[in-house]
């Protein structure tokens, strides 16, 4: 036998021979941090004891850098010692990179003979032909790399990959530990990263200040990202820059304020949720709006879902988010010289994310199957931190799917039929199987919509399987746990498929749960026995016993539209309540109101904004004080209004005399009305054209001129509503509008956030009762602005008479165009007999003392009740607490 084919049966004969007990102790393990705050000895120390045990010639210790996209060399036995801490790669170079990047070990008998070899000329490492290289994980969380190499080609069997994987497990927490002291990472970038890597900093003012005050014009650029910001600092620059603003207090404040938020125990939710700690809600949803630069929303539903998110983790409620990434995200808007809308697709560079790969139980990246009729679909699954609440996103593109099926996430609401259903399988099925791969077990499972309503299914397969029971039994065990939330009153908005469309996808996932075709479709019809088309909605409703619609309004309309499914009940008994949308009152709040606030209502007035008695004290604000605010709010919209304008006629190739008029455009002392949202024609941005002279006399007043803010998106193939667009778009050429209408392009959070912080009043005006709920004019009242609008949705049940203004008395007719020509008229009539009176009518001080009064009125009326604190309370009281079975009480009449 040759003497190559004899070492390598020695190498192999002893891997075989050691056994995980021997190969590092737990006694070993807790010496290898002999003395606290050093942990350059502490890593050595690892190392050098693993590279005795495997024999290796050399054994390295690679961290990850806050940014999570380098690793750098932290420790190390046969290289260069000079390298520690400057030897830096990427985690897409090397084979140090590999591992990190696919998260398993590699094994490599000859390096250089594999494409990603990277040789390190001053690391020393020519001599070296073998590596094996392991992840170093530490509670689900990606810390390193941990490596061995040989002089001689070494071929490592499975055994001893194993061994090595299991010692890296068992000494992952001191390296973990190590890596927090900082000892290759200054404290301040370290910090920085900790921040921007949790979406609490979107809601903390000071910690965005933080990002913004390092570059504020690139911090606008980057799309307020403070990943992306930081990806361009290296440690140099960071340093210099932290200590020329003498930004290190107020990093070291911020990163303390967000440890003790995390780490907090006495919460709301400790209080009033216990039951939901082992089994927290799952919460799904096709969009989730946290924040503009994760570009997974597309409007007030995906807005609405990252308020719930962010109120569950100020409450300390135990609560999962699970959708869907989208790697082109919602589309970017761009009009052209004519108004029209075109749509743009861009991909999202994943490491410009706040969001890491999801880990297992087994300490390996998730992915998901879901089997379909024409194969398996593979998903993985990123993590998002938002606050003390963990957001899970499933991803389609990956290795092993066709090029059609990993293009299935990338775009929100594109594709046809084929393609909605593919990702309501994928969010549903392939969301709970995620959960289930990370050791989550929910409690509840609460449907945002009912684009993850077969969740319930899989739910119910899961528990067919786990206790061994047939569908019948399982259903009701599953359904007392479900809670569905509907908010859509039109009946085009809920998604239907057809039945051969259905068995495509769902045919697998059918069969396991052993239910005829027809079986498996009378779940998703209203009528069981009929040829209806297969809806989610329906299937939402039928498969839970929490169902609530998303305003009073909404709750009644919702029942007289699923009454069929409830045969024999009266409408008024149709078991659909009620829970009305509020809005994260950190979110949207203006950092200038919230000082306000600090000063009369109380420091940490904020933790209890739910409740009405923290609002009172608006009442002894100064009027001067709160219309200052107020104005100075309005002047830094009006400034974001003419830099966005400019930017987007500099676009169009417009002459120069086009961009100075608007640099100048809209005037902080003239009435500003903003009117920000999807431009679906129910929602009716062109009512205030109905009579255009009217209008252009009205903005025209030089005494008392009135001037609009437009925003929003029209679908892709929604060409009624790109019409409607196009004639608010417009406006700004004709010469009676052009300083009084201004549009702004790809209406995101960001340029939401603007405009309600900045108006004086909100526009809302869509053909009740249409709006379900409707949120942006909840964000308007917490920054003093007014509402005007239709008694719809929310607005229906918040206005007094004092606190805004109506259109209408909430009637309607059968006859549509007579019912939009009266609410027209209405529109017209209250601005000129109400709201421009109100507003222009000063005292000897220049200030509006009947308008402030009616601001105070808005914000002390409808602050703590409109907010997302009090919506997710409502949740966790009326439905999660009760789906989990927590109630101590609850006594049914016999009927």
């Amino acid at each position: 036998m040759d003497r190559p084919n004899e070492l390598a049966q020695d190498q192999e004969h002893a891997a075989c021979s050691l056994d995980a007990s021997h190969v590092l102790t737990w006694e070993e393990i807790a010496n290898l941090a002999a003395e606290p705050g050093k942990p350059g000895e502490t890593l050595m120390n690892v190392v050098a004891l693993i590279a005795r045990r495997f024999g290796a010639d050399v054994c390295s210790a690679y961290l990850l850098e806050p940014d999570r996209a380098n690793l750098v060399l932290a420790a190390t036995l046969g290289l260069r010692h000079e390298c520690v801490g400057k030897l830096r790669m990427a985690v897409n170079e090397g084979l140090v990179g590999l591992v990190a990047e696919q998260v398993r070990p590699v094994a490599v008998e000859q390096v250089r003979t594999h494409s990603r070899f990277k040789y390190f000329s001053e690391a020393g490492e020519d001599a070296y032909q073998s590596f094996l290289g392991v992840p170093l994980i530490d509670r689900g969380v990606l810390q390193g790399v941990l490596v061995i190499q040989t002089v001689p080609a070494r071929v490592f069997p499975e055994n001893e990959i194993r061994l090595f994987t299991e010692a890296a497990n068992r000494v992952a927490h001191i390296v973990s530990e190590a890596r927090t002291l900082d000892r290759f990472i200054a404290p301040a970038q370290e910090r920085l990263w900790a921040l921007a890597r949790n979406m609490w900093w979107s809601w903390d003012h000071d910690s965005s200040g933080l990002f913004r005050d390092l570059d504020p014009p690139r911090w606008r650029q980057l799309n307020h990202s403070p990943v992306s910001l930081l990806n361009e600092y290296p440690l140099a620059k960071l340093e210099a820059r932290a200590a020329e603003l003498a930004l290190h207090s107020r990093i070291n404040y911020a990163y303390r304020r967000l440890c003790e938020y995390q780490d907090a125990e006495r919460t709301w939710g400790a209080r009033h949720a216990g039951v939901l700690r082992p089994r927290p809600v799952a919460y799904f949803s096709a969009e989730f709006g946290v924040h503009e630069s994760l570009p997974v929303y597309s409007g007030g539903l995906g807005v609405l879902a990252g308020d719930h998110i962010k109120s569950a983790s100020d409450l300390g409620i135990p609560l999962v988010g699970v959708g869907l990434f989208y790697g082109q995200g919602y589309f970017r808007q761009l009009l052209d010289r004519d108004g029209w809308q075109h749509e743009e697709y861009l991909e999202t560079d994943t490491t410009q994310l706040a969001m890491e790969t999801a880990i297992g139980e087994n300490g390996r990246p998730v992915v998901v199957q879901v089997d379909t009729r024409h194969g398996p679909i593979y998903a993985k699954v990123w993590r998002v931190k938002v606050g003390r609440c963990d957001l899970f996103l499933i991803d389609s593109d990956v290795e092993g799917n066709t090029p059609e099926d990993r293009v299935l996430t990338s775009r929100l609401y594109g594709g046809d039929g084929r393609v909605r259903v593919h990702q309501e399988l994928l969010l549903g099925v392939g969301g709970l199987r995620a959960l289930k791969a990370l050791g989550i077990t929910p409690g509840v499972l609460h449907l945002n919509e009912g684009h993850s309503a077969f969740a319930v299914l899989e739910a119910i397969r899961q528990r067919m399987e786990e206790e061994g029971i047939g569908f019948e039994k399982a259903v009701p065990r599953v359904a007392r746990g479900v809670v569905f939330t509907t908010h859509t009153p039109v009946p085009a908005g809920h998604d239907r498929f057809d039945s051969d469309l259905i068995e495509e996808h769902l045919g697998p996932l059918r069969e396991a749960l052993s239910l005829s075709k027809e079986g498996f479709m009378a779940l998703g019809r209203e009528h069981p026995e009929s040829d209806e088309r297969f809806c989610m909605t329906v299937l939402g409703l039928r498969l839970s016993r929490h169902a609530n619609a998303v305003s009073s309004l909404h709750g009644e309309v919702s029942r007289a539209m699923w009454t069929g499914l409830f045969p024999g009940k009266l409408e008024d008994a149709v078991p659909i309540g009620h829970i009305t949308n509020g809005v994260h009152v950190p979110t949207w709040l203006a950092p200038q109101m919230f000082r306000l606030y600090d000063r009369h209502l109380g420091t940490g007035w904020h933790l209890l904004s739910s409740e009405a008695k923290i609002w009172e004290g608006i009442d002894n604000v100064d009027d001067g004080e709160l219309w200052e605010t107020h104005f100075n709010l309005k002047s830094s919209l009006i400034e974001f209004v003419r830099r966005r304008a400019v930017k987007q006629a500099a676009r169009r190739n417009e002459p120069r005399d086009v961009l100075q008029q608007l640099e100048r455009v809209l005037s902080p002392d003239a009435l500003t009305i903003g009117f920000a949202r999807r431009f679906a024609t129910y929602k009716r941005a062109n009512l205030i054209l109905a009579d255009i002279e009217k209008i252009a006399s009205m903005v025209n007043d030089p005494k008392c001129p009135v001037q609009f803010v437009f925003a929003g998106k029209a679908h892709p193939l929604d060409e009624p509503g790109k019409r409607v667009l196009q004639q608010i778009a417009q406006l700004m050429r004709d010469p009676k509008f052009s300083d009084k209408f201004v549009f702004v392009e790809d209406y995101d959070i960001n340029v939401g956030r603007h405009f309600v912080q900045g108006v004086d009043v909100w526009l809302n005006n869509p053909r009740r009762p249409l709006e379900a709920s409707g949120t942006s004019g909840q964000k308007v009242v917490l920054n003093g602005g007014l509402n005007l609008s239709v008694l719809d949705g929310w607005w229906a049940e918040a206005y007094d008479g004092l606190n805004g203004f109506a259109i209408g008395t909430g009637r309607t007719h059968s006859d549509m165009n007579l019912h939009d020509t009266r609410d027209g008229d209405d529109l017209m009539r209250v601005l000129r007999d109400e709201v421009i009176p109100l507003y222009y009518h000063r005292d000897r001080d220049g200030l509006p003392r009947g308008w402030i009064q009616r601001m105070k009125r808005t914000i002390r009326t409808l602050g703590w009740r409109f907010n997302a604190d009090r919506m997710v309370m409502d949740y966790t009281t009326k439905c999660y607490v009760p789906a989990a079975g927590g109630t101590s009480s609850d006594i049914r009449l016999r009927v």
